[in-house]
This record gives C-alpha cells, structure tokens and sequence, in this order.
C-alpha cells in the first residue's frame, strides 16, 4: 500500500490543470513530502513529480503564504532537502540532494512533531515571504513601509467561532466600544471619535477583501469562520482606501473555493456563563467543485446564541442581555481561463439583542435599576462581483459591491422619578462601490499601482422618543456622499537595500441631505444648511524602507486621511459640520518574521495631526450630536514581538502608549469651559494598553495533537466622551481567556474559559445617554466556560 500511494503522488500530481501564473494563497498542513506536495500541487495548479521513496517519506512543517507555482516548489525543495528539476511548463521534479538535510528546530507553534517515536525529526517551516495583501500590490512585509498585523484565519477560530473581538484580543492597537455586537465602534492607534453611531464616518476601514464593508455605519461585526486571514494595518491609509481610514484598516480575507476537492468541517459548542445564562454555537462549512478545475462554490454559516448575564430586578427579569447571532457567506469562483477568475460573494448576518448589557455604577453587580427593556437589531448584506486576471505582467482586479446595513436601538429616556420614556434610533445605511486597479508587483527595481473608486452611500437616521406605546417622530437627518477617485503609488529601489515609496489620491466628493420629520417652514427657511456642496481633497504618501542588516527593516513615512463633512441633528433641525483631515508621521522598525523563527520585534513611535475634530457630545435637549469639537494631536508609541523559547511553545505580546489632546476646541459649543476636563482629551482613547498570549503544541504518541493558546489584555483608562455629560471614566481592567483543543487534523474536542478571573471591570461607561445621574458601566462578561467539537472532511 505504502508503494502504490507513493506512486498515486506524482499520478495525481500531474493530472493537475496548469497553474495559474499568478499568486495563490497557499495554505498546505505538515506532513510528508509526498502528501505536502500533492496538496500543494492541488492548490497552485502545478505538477510535482516524487520518485524518490526516502525523499516522499520525510516529514516536514506546514507551508503558508501567497506565492506562485515556481516559488512554492522552491519553498517545498528547501523544506525537504532536495532540488527542483524542471519538468515543463508548470512542472517540476524533486530530486534528494545529498547527504540528507539535517533537520533544523522547526517553528513553533504551527511545527508537527513526530507521531511515532523512530520518525525523522520535521524540517523548520520554509522561509516563506510574508505578503501584506492590504498593500493592494502584493508588497513583502520586508518592504512594507509600516506597522501591520496578519492573524491567520485558523487562530481566530481556534476554540470556536467569534467576531472582531477576537481580533482585539489579538492586537494590543485595536479598541472597541461596548454597546453590543453589530452596534460598536472600532479604533486603532488611539484615533477615536465618539461613542455613538451617529451621521460621521468611521475612523477605521472595514474590507472583506478589495470592497469595505461599510461607509458611516457600525461595526457589523462579521463571524470570522472560514478566514485566510485578517490583516490590520495601522495608521492612515489615505492613499489607497481613502476616506475613513484615519485609524488604519482591518481586512477580512476569507478562503476561496476550491475547483479540485469535495471538503467540509462543522463546528459545536456549548457555554455555561458564571452568575448567568448558557449558551451554544454551531457552523459549518462547505466546498463543492461544481465543473472540475474551473467551477467551485464555498459556503459557510455560523449561529450563535450568547447567554445574558444582566439582571433587573426591578422589572422582575434575570439574565436580560442575551444576544443571537446568524450569518451566512457564500462564494461561487469561475476560472475563465489559466490567468482569470470571476468571483460572487454574497454575505449575510441577523444580530438580535434582547436586551443591553450595561448596569449600574453604584448598585448591586451585574444588575439595572430600570424597568425599559432596551435591546436592538442589527442586519448587514453585501454582495460583490470580483474579476482578477492578469495582462501579462501586469495584474488588475474590479471589484463592484453593493450593502445594505440596518441598526435599530432602544434606549432608556425615563427621567428621574418621572414615567417610561423610551428612545428609539433606526439607522438605515446602502452603499455601491467599485474599486478597479492595475498593479506590477515589486521587482528588482520598481513596483506600482493605478486605481480608481467610485463609491455611493446613503443614510437615513429617524429618531422616537415617548412613552413606549405612544412613541412621537423627533428629527432626524438623511446624508448622501458620492466619492470618486483616482490614486497610485510607486516604489522605486534606490540602492541596494534602499527603497523609496511616493504616492497620492485624489478625492471628490459630493454631499447632500435633509433634516427627517422636521416642519416644512423650518425645512424651507433654512434650505441654504442641507444644500449641495462638493469637497475635493488630495492626500499624498512618502516612505523610505532600507534593510540594514539581514531580517531587519528600518522605514519612514509620511501619510495624510480625512472623512467627509455632513449633517447632524440641532435640535428641530440639522446644522453641517465640516470634514476633517489628518497627517502623521511614523519611524519603525522590524526585525525577525512574526510567527517565525526563534524572536521577532518591531516598534514604532508616530505622530499625528488631527484637524476639525468630528466627534460626538450631548446637546441642549439631552440627546446626542455630533460637531466639530477643534483640533488634536495624538502621539503612539507600540511595541510588540515574539519569542520561542522551545520548539513547542511561542510567546508574544505587546505595548501600546498613547497620549492624545485637543488642543484647540471648538469654543463655539460651549463645552471649553474652565475645569471641564474632558474637552482637552480625545474620547476613548486608553493610554496603555498591552497583551501577552502564548501558543503551545505538541504531537503525542497516539497520533493526538495537544494545542493551547492563552491570552491576557489590558486596557487602560479613557473617557467616555466630549463634555462633562461624557465625562464618566472607563477602562483599567484586564481580560483574559485560554483554549485547549486535543485532536487530530480531521476532528477534536475544544475546552475555553473567557475572563479566567471573573473580573468585572468596565468596559464602556454608556448604556443610555439619557439617565441623567444614574452613573453606568459595561462589566465584562463573566467567566465563560465552553466545551467543543469540531470535525474536517
């Protein structure tokens, strides 16, 4: 038997259609050569042949990463000790070089061990080239002229499905207000706006591959299942994503559909939550080949039930906050021909809270004094078109989506000792985008892009407020911006070692809107705030990357955001507030390959300049607005790294200080008054915060694999909001959590325990803007305990 599957290899193998000469996201498990090989060969299109028994025999790592055919095979070769010999096009034969490679300390964490005792010892994980897919032109991280994160997609599932949670677990730079899943808002780098989900844009870019997934709208916190991985890219990424990456960007970047394999795997679990109510998720997904090697589909779907926690006693109610997530994604990939593709992508996803989950500062814990159920409703779709190909050596992907997101909130407004009031918010959010863009990638002398953007964005914000049955319309507002833009960027290798980075967008945009259930005397009167008006702005990047040294990249660079003016609520009607602008500085460094390797450090210290401040506080009637507040400064030091102390363990954590200030507010709102303290600091923004996680796995003796990863996060102090109504503090508390699976590659059973310390902290000091004196917290949530299953096929 042993014999014919050696010989099935390379059958196999060069029954394989012709590779596709662009680059692929290769991710192949540990294994022998033959089977890493004939796996490889399945997911590049290409044809190795084996026929070297010893050689097939070797055990060796995992390979990963986006690397053409002919850089696969060269990566496989060095990982097993032997040369590539070509065999035609796309066609190689490996053959053993001698004597036998020594076998070097594999790397930690993603390295197998031998399962039985008298097996050679695995080879390390090929030296792989990271690619930072947000660099829109397929840059090594080693010419990568910034700070950047990839969190492969396994890791975020490990133990369970999740969403962007997990990803701030993971990334000491990346914060998140606390309302709910579906209706928070994230930040990166200290760079914070407000607490609200009101008219501005965010200051953080969501993409589930080349197309974001929203414009102004909250986090639709997508279930992270089935994930190549997820890139963030910190600091302002204005020269090719445009308006509303102040902060950085988070990119999605799921598995594509497979052509050539029938696979599958599902996922089940169940939550017991201390001093609330359990819980239990499942998902599940699907690859089917519909037309070998040119039609597949991929299907995912995930639904979770999370268990509340929060009770109010006054209404006679336990564990009120439970929370119900169902998403679904869909992706039907056509290979027209060796050099293009043609992608549908559909995702939806239903969050229903059925109640919030903040309590009260100074009462029991984990408890409300209220007697309004609030809760809300999130529902997010988005459909794209995705063509890649290639015109010789030029690249080009078109990209054209269009979204739908839906927020409905319920607020508590009963004044103090006064009746129910309830405060109803229904945001309604559409957007069309296209992105097109030509590329050539880095070579020995040059890199570039070329790209354009057109993107359409619609939002509807209408606002109730009464008793709960006999709620009355309260203005509201409507905004409509249409972006179109031209950008690029290019890199030229100065020396040896030496690359310069210049580039620029060009931005215009054109904003209207009205005020909503606003009387028409009033409407009219004021026509001249809600007229047509267009802003252009261009934003140029400078960068300078040298390698000094071996594994070691120094890098400069200059790069500028902004977001878009628009209309907020004033009262009975709506006033504009004016778009604003940032630059920023930054020096970094690197050194090592994260995840890779025996020690990996990279730091940098930046400097950003934030003008026109758009920002959230609470107006004469007690309700929220949003305005200019002045302008800041935000200074951002991190540091982050890892180490392996043993083939099976890695360590890694990180640091982040941030020291941010207005330091010219906007006298006109009143809010600068003497000894009102929150003015001068941007909300949200934590001063400290850092991370330490390990990873540890081993292959024991019965063929099981042992694999734990564990994390602790700390978040420091910030302040709620603008003004002294958003003056509360919140943060100073630390969240942790560890999983560990036993298993084997086809199925494993998973136990995971979230906040090992039951601590209770405060994670986000609003529930409700409209308590007034009646102090508020987010506690974490309790200790969590889950117990899994999973299973591949």
């Amino acid at each position: 038997m042993a014999r014919g599957r050696l010989l099935l290899g390379p059958v196999l193998a060069l029954l394989a259609t012709p590779a596709l000469a662009q680059v692929r996201s290769v991710n192949v498990p540990a294994g022998t050569v033959e089977d890493v090989a004939l796996e490889l060969a399945r997911q590049t299109g290409s044809s190795i042949v084996i026929a070297d028994r010893e050689l097939a025999r070797r055990r060796i790592g995992p390979i990963r990463g986006s690397l053409s055919p002919a850089e696969a095979v060269q990566v496989l070769s060095r990982a097993a000790g032997a040369r590539p010999v070509s065999a035609g096009r796309n066609g190689w034969r490996l053959v053993r070089l001698v004597p036998p490679p020594v076998a070097r300390p594999a790397a930690p964490r993603l390295a197998a061990r031998p399962a039985i005792a008298d097996a050679p010892p695995p080879a390390a994980e090929p030296d792989l080239p990271i690619v930072v897919l947000g660099s829109k032109r397929d840059l090594t991280l080693r010419d990568y002229p910034g700070q950047v994160t990839r969190l492969a997609g396994a890791d975020l599932t490990f133990g369970g499905v999740g969403g962007t949670e997990r990803v701030a677990a993971r990334v000491a730079a990346v914060s998140t207000t606390h309302l709910g899943s579906g209706r928070n808002k994230l930040f990166i780098r200290g760079i914070a706006d407000s607490s609200f989900t009101g008219p501005t844009q965010s200051t953080v870019g969501q993409y589930l591959g080349d197309l974001r997934l929203s414009y102004n709208s909250p986090d639709p916190d997508l279930r992270l299942s089935d994930m190549s991985s997820v890139e963030v890219l910190e600091g302002p990424q204005g020269t090719l994503y445009g308006s509303g990456s102040l902060g950085g960007i988070v990119r999605l970047v799921p598995n594509a559909p497979d052509p050539g394999r029938t696979e599958g795997a599902i996922t089940l679990g169940g939550s017991l939550t201390a001093h609330g109510a359990p819980g239990g998720d499942l998902g599940a997904v699907l690859n089917l080949p519909l037309v070998r090697d040119r039609l597949a589909l991929r299907l995912v779907a995930d639904g979770e039930q999370q268990g509340g926690y929060i009770d109010k006693p006054l209404a006679g109610r336990r564990d009120v906050n439970r929370t119900r997530i169902g998403s679904a994604r869909g992706t039907l990939r056509l290979a027209v021909d060796p050099d293009w593709t043609v992608d549908l992508i559909g995702v939806v996803q239903a969050t229903r809270g059925a109640d919030s989950q903040y309590a009260d500062r100074n009462g029991l814990p984990l408890t409300r004094s209220a007697t309004v159920t609030e809760g809300y409703r999130a529902d997010y779709d988005q459909a794209q078109v995705v063509v890649s190909g290639r015109i010789g050596d030029v690249r080009l992907r078109s990209s054209t989506g269009i979204a739908h997101q839906t927020l409905q909130e319920r607020y508590d407004a009963t004044p103090p000792g006064g009746p129910e009031q309830l405060f109803v918010q229904r945001n309604r959010t559409r957007m069309i985008a296209n992105e097109t863009r030509l590329w050539m990638p880095m070579g020995e002398r040059t890199g570039w892009i070329l790209g354009s953007s057109y993107t359409y964005n619609e939002t509807r914000l209408r606002r109730e407020l009464g008793p709960p049955d006999r709620l009355a319309p309260a203005t509201g507002v409507s905004n409509r911006v249409s972006e179109f833009t031209l950008y690029g960027e290019g890199s030229l290798r100065i020396a040896e070692g030496l690359i310069g980075t210049l580039g620029g967008r060009l931005t215009t945009a054109t904003i209207s809107g009205e005020g909503e259930d606003v009387p028409l005397a009033i409407a009219l009167a004021r026509a001249a705030v809600t007229a047509d008006r267009a802003e252009r702005m261009f934003l140029p990047t400078v960068a300078l990357t040298a390698q000094p040294i071996a594994d070691t990249t120094l890098y400069l660079r200059y790069q500028e955001g902004f977001r878009p003016g628009g209309l907020a609520i004033d009262g009975d009607f709506v006033r504009r507030f004016r778009n604003d602008r940032m630059a920023t500085f930054e020096l970094g460094a690197r050194h090592g390959r994260p995840g890779r390797g025996r020690f990996d450090l990279a730091a940098s210290i930046a400097y950003a300049d934030w003008n026109h401040i758009q920002a959230d506080y609470i107006d004469s009637n007690g309700r929220p607005t949003t305005a200019n507040v002045g302008d800041g400064q935000v200074w951002t030091f991190s540091l982050s790294g890892g180490f392996a102390p043993t083939d099976s363990l890695r360590i890694d954590a990180g640091v982040v200080y941030n020291h941010s200030r207005i330091t010219q507010p906007n006298l006109y709102l009143g809010l600068a008054s003497a000894g009102l303290a929150p003015i001068t600091e941007i909300p949200n923004v934590a001063a400290w915060s850092a991370r330490l996680g390990l990873d540890y796995q081993r292959e024991l003796r019965s063929g099981l694999t042992l694999r734990a990863q564990g994390w602790a996060r700390y978040v420091g102090q910030s302040r709620l909001g603008v003004g002294p109504e958003l003056g509360a503090l919140q943060g100073d508390y630390l969240d942790s959590g560890l999983t560990v699976r036993l298993g084997r590659a086809g199925s494993g059973l998973t136990l995971g325990a979230t906040n090992l310390f039951d601590t209770r902290g405060n994670r986000f000091a609003l529930g409700t803007p409209f308590t007034v004196g009646r102090e508020q917290v987010t506690p974490l949530r309790p200790l969590t305990l889950r117990l899994g299953f999973d299973a591949a096929f």
